[in-house]
Order: structure tokens, then sequence, then C-alpha cells
């Protein structure tokens, strides 16, 4: 993913503030969640509606990770879950 500016991070958090940001992020993912149940189960043709909200949660990931400060351990930990993913995958 292409990293978000730290510039807008901050600048969006100092905005609206960091419940309201935190907040945003669980209607964003919640928004993407519904897209994704309208394709799975009503075979709805929303590809366009699930990229936008995917673009939209990985935004406001990025803002989670700023505010709490953990960019480094989250970065850290995705080869630790991949290799969880991988033994499932072949165990």
């Amino acid at each position: 993913m292409e990293k978000v500016s730290k510039d807008i991070l901050e600048k969006a958090i100092k905005t609206w503030g960091t419940h309201a940001q935190l907040l945003m992020v669980l209607e964003e993912m919640s928004e993407l969640q519904k897209e994704i149940l309208k394709n799975v189960n009503r075979g709805k043709d929303n590809l366009d509606a699930i990229i936008d909200e995917t673009a939209d949660v990985e935004i406001m990931l990025e803002q989670l990770k700023y505010i709490f400060k953990i960019q480094e351990q989250v970065k850290e930990r995705i080869p630790v879950k991949l290799e969880k993913v991988k033994a499932r995958l072949e165990g």
C-alpha cells in the first residue's frame, strides 16, 4: 500500500479528534463489510464499492496505527501472522 502522508494523518486527527477518527475506523470497516456481504450473499456486482471501501479502510488503518504509535509493531507482526497462515495451509 502506498503510504498515507504523515501530514494528512496529523491534520485529520487534529481537525476531527482522536475519538472521532477511532470511531471512523469502525465505520469504514463496517461499510466494507456491508459491501462484501452484498457481493457474497446477494451476488451484487459492486466491485467499485468494494474498491472504494477497501481504500477507505486502509487509510483509516494508517490513522489507527498513527494514533496508537504502533506502525513498527504492526509491520513486525505481519510476517509472523503470514507464517501462521502458511503453516495452516501446509499442515
